[in-house]
């Protein structure tokens, strides 16, 4: 009786392990049929509305909008030296001054020249009046022929020498007043007076120094406009061709977060070789009222190529890359947008995540890229979700490939 229990029950739990085993395969083949990829299995990211720009990144020095070498036109010794470096003056303040005993000697010493030719010239005058009522006199008596023609041609030529001596003298005058002239002019020159309004920003000479303006005028000290800054970067000759003067410009110094503004001024047409490598000075000015701008300072400088505000933005490598059809070719027109040309309409692929986590493919338009994201003018909403990469080929080159470095395409 025992062994016919112990037989039925080992065939009831056979039975119900067979049961349990033909349950769990069929759930599990189930599963195997309807698998699909779950969206845990992608790199994803969000449609989301903000701000894009396309620029040239370049570095750059700032320099006064103008400046000036002040140097000294005459030689000597500069006897006072009235500013200092920071000094704020006005054109027309008194900078400095050189020695001027050996200048006012000269100027007292073509005076006395002066003085002395016109003291000669009434000597002239007078000699010549004398000579000329002689000849007068000659002349009337030779009418009569009361002298002889002989006496008569030796007062008028007498007469003659002396309107030549008189006009001499004349010409002396006239040559020691321009000596006169330029030694008022070169006493003048040893106060050394502003030429602009600015700032001192250099000092070159110091009180008691001699300086020697006989082969080239010597710079005692450097004035400088700070109030407007002017922006020297430098440009790479395969960025400068997408520059225009005009275009938006803008600019950070090192340890400030503040942004300055400006737009592009000048490209300077002669480039500088640094390295083997060609670069382009492009110029644009920013007001500096409150000094924050220092001399010297280095920026970096971003020419804005195009920009687009609250708009629709994901990331770039989103984009699928384009098929040897021809998918992903420009299409369409150039927009403008803030008065700025805006890049073609480029039409592209990007894959997105539905709400039961598949994946699907859509056709985008897309206008302004950089090297981080892409801006969507058609084809997908905000919030939606887009597929940037796969879990396993996180290490893979994905998107439209490896971009440039400074935000350019």
């Amino acid at each position: 009786m025992n062994i016919i229990k112990t037989t039925l029950f080992k065939n009831i739990y056979i039975r119900i392990f067979l049961a349990g085993l033909f349950i769990a395969t069929g759930i599990i083949s189930w599963h195997t049929i309807n698998k699909k990829t779950p969206a845990a299995s992608y790199q994803t990211a969000t449609v989301e509305r903000g701000d894009i720009e396309n620029n040239v990144t370049a570095v750059g020095i700032l320099q006064p909008f103008q400046y000036v070498d002040v140097g000294a036109q005459v030689s000597g010794q500069l006897k006072r030296l009235k500013v200092k470096v920071g000094d704020k003056i006005k054109k027309g303040d008194l900078l400095a001054e050189i020695d001027p005993a050996v200048y006012m000697s000269k100027l007292q010493e073509s005076i006395a020249s002066l003085d002395q030719l016109k003291a000669q010239l009434k000597m002239k005058e007078a000699q010549l009046l004398l000579a000329k009522q002689q000849h007068s006199r000659n002349e009337e008596l030779l009418k009569n022929d009361a002298i002889a023609a002989k006496d008569a041609e030796i007062t008028g030529a007498g007469f003659k020498t002396a309107q030549a001596e008189t006009d001499a003298i004349k010409a002396q005058i006239k040559q020691s007043e321009a000596a006169v002239e330029t030694a008022k002019t070169n006493l003048g020159y040893t106060k050394i007076i502003a030429p602009m309004s600015g700032m001192v920003v250099s000092l070159t000479a110091r009180e008691g120094q001699t300086l020697n303006a006989n082969q080239q005028a010597p710079v005692i000290l450097r004035i400088a406009d700070t109030d407007t800054m002017t922006v020297w970067a430098q440009v790479s000759e395969a960025d400068v061709t997408k520059l225009s003067v005009g275009r938006d410009a803008y600019f950070t110094v090192l340890g400030q977060s503040k942004q300055w503004d400006g737009k592009l001024r000048q490209i300077l047409p002669t480039p500088e070789n640094i390295n083997n490598v060609i670069f382009y000075d492009a110029l644009f000015d920013v007001p500096n009222p409150r000094q924050e701008l220092k001399v010297q300072m280095t920026a970096q400088v971003f020419f804005v190529i195009e920009k687009s505000e609250d708009t629709l933005v994901i990331p770039l490598s989103a984009l699928q890359t384009p098929d040897k059809k021809g998918k992903g070719k420009g299409k369409g027109q150039k927009q403008k947008k803030d008065g700025q040309a805006k890049s073609k309409q480029v039409k592209f692929t990007v894959r997105i995540l539905k709400q039961d986590g598949t994946p699907e493919d859509r056709e985008v338009t897309i206008g302004v890229m950089n090297a981080i994201s892409a801006e969507i003018l058609s084809g997908l909403q905000e919030d939606e979700i887009v597929v940037t990469g796969t879990a396993s080929a996180q290490n893979k080159k994905g998107g439209l490939g490896k971009a440039n470095k400074g935000g350019k395409l």
